[in-house]
């Protein structure tokens, strides 16, 4: 008979638990180049990220003014000077790809730079650390404030702790819808309560989740749930730079007194005085000297740290830096360090990159502004006239994408001596058929088109209609076929 298996059995091996509860980090403020790299980057993205909803972009009378802006209503998409339309998704996939390339070749280069300077995680969680110093102090006083009673005076600080938290969070979900309406009405009516409702959802659910995951969670996001960190371990190479430990010059740790005695024998000592620092200002929590690890965010904090530690101690500072698996080898074997940006997988990396740009620019700059679609119609699908002649009707859309009204001439090559018939819609001339489209709108019209009755025709022949702006000379055409009863 089988012993039964207790819980504590069923979630524990030999080696160890399988989950571990969740340690807080409070990670120490640092200065060095790298935290200025990352204070400056900060600002970038966080001032792009909030006020780019309220640069202004001239497109003409009665166009939205919004640089930037993605209008369901009217289905657009508007960068400055480009405007997508739906049938140009096309256009967003090309951007996913130049993304996930550009990931990659940041990847084979730097390692996790993306993770490090300009992941959304990192750029908020920096934020909530930095309003926790100062709010609550650094490392050591937030250490002994949790270990202590909780006061009236902590109490304070946590609820503006908090209240700033929530601030930030707040605005960036505002910051977020922003982007989908013009940004100073949206501002002016949701602060008077008379914004959609959808609006104050997604701010809700916005500043819900920045506050959660930036607030609470922080590490926990990189090392659990985002997948970025597993993927990147399976596109790099022993070439790519990543923050390392050199243990080749840091090993035997030992304090600064013993390594001044051991040195003064003639024996090795390293330069690492294991004090630890590297570790109290990595916003993880992880000991970058254990090697390669999930948690590494590569931000260069440790750097930072340890650099500064080095200078004080009279040691030659790059102790912790970015470094390669090759050259930690090559300097054990006495060998020098060597670099290779340009490899085949940076270069393949590049080469799509450009390529997809090229293939872009080239979709983006030879767009056609003019545009025509064709629906035949189902049923009837022909008709025969008391006079004899067959009619098929049809259903033209036409797409004018420039910001001003056009006249078009609408042709028709098909059956022999077809003719061409507009249904509710005024032409210019009595002969040939002109319309005039409005500005950036689809315009829809139905058509019939007539021919003689041929005996020796086939049964199905196809039609073109051809679309030509009569002032700028542009022109579009879509085929379908004109079919017997």
């Amino acid at each position: 008979m089988n012993k039964p298996v207790s819980p504590d059995e069923l979630i524990a091996d030999e080696d160890g638990p399988l989950y571990a509860p969740r340690k807080k980090v409070y990670p120490q403020s640092v200065s060095g180049r790298f935290r200025s790299i990352k204070w400056r980057l900060m600002a970038v993205c966080l001032g792009v990220y909030y006020l780019l909803p309220f640069v202004r972009w001239n497109r003409g009378l009665g166009a939205p003014d919004q640089a930037v802006l993605i209008d369901f209503p009217n289905r657009r998409f508007y960068f400055f000077f480009i405007e997508l339309w739906p049938q140009e998704i096309y256009y967003f996939t090309g951007l996913l790809v130049l993304a996930a390339l550009t990931l990659f070749l940041m990847n084979a280069l730097g390692g996790r730079i993306w993770c490090g300077y300009l992941c959304p995680q990192t750029v908020w969680t920096d934020l909530f650390y930095a309003v926790e110093r100062l709010v609550e102090g650094d490392r050591r006083v937030q250490i002994k404030a949790d270990a202590g009673p909780m006061t009236v005076k902590r109490a304070g600080r946590r609820v503006l702790k908090h209240a700033i938290w929530l601030m930030i969070a707040w605005w960036t979900g505002g910051a977020w819808v922003l982007y989908f309406a013009d940004a100073p009405t949206l501002v002016r009516d949701l602060a008077t309560f008379h914004a959609p409702a959808i609006a104050y959802v997604w701010i809700a659910m916005l500043t819900a989740s920045t506050y959660l995951l930036a607030g609470y969670m922080r590490e926990q996001v990189c090392v659990y749930m985002c997948p970025w960190p597993r993927i990147q371990a399976a596109l790099t190479d022993e070439w790519a730079l990543n923050v390392t430990y050199k243990y080749d010059r840091g090993e035997p740790r030992c304090s600064v007194k013993k390594a001044f005695d051991i040195r003064s024998l003639g024996e090795k000592a390293g330069d690492c005085i294991d004090c630890n620092q590297c570790v109290a200002v990595c916003p993880t929590g992880i000991d970058i000297r254990d090697g390669a690890q999930l948690g590494c965010i590569q931000c260069g904090l440790c750097i930072d740290a340890c650099d500064a530690v080095m200078t004080k101690v009279s040691r030659k500072t790059g102790l912790i830096g970015y470094d390669n698996d090759i050259n930690v080898q090559r300097r054990v074997a006495g060998k020098e360090e060597v670099f290779k940006p340009v490899r085949a997988r940076t270069v393949v990396y590049a080469g799509l990159i450009a390529a997809v740009c090229a293939v872009m620019l080239y979709a983006l700059m030879s767009r056609t502004l003019l545009d025509i679609n064709v629906l035949h119609d189902r049923n009837p699908i022909a008709v025969r006239l008391s006079e004899g002649a067959i009619r098929n009707g049809y259903t033209l859309r036409f797409l004018n994408k420039r910001g001003f009204d056009r006249v078009i001439a609408i042709d028709v090559d098909g059956p022999a001596e077809a003719k061409l018939h507009v249904i509710g819609a005024e032409s210019v001339t009595p002969d040939r058929p002109m319309i005039v489209l409005g500005r950036d709108t689809t315009t829809e019209l139905r058509v019939l088109v007539t021919a003689p009755f041929d005996e020796r025709a086939q049964k199905s022949v196809p039609v073109t209609f051809r679309v030509t702006d009569i002032g700028l000379g542009e022109a579009a055409s879509a085929t379908d076929h004109f079919v017997l009863p």
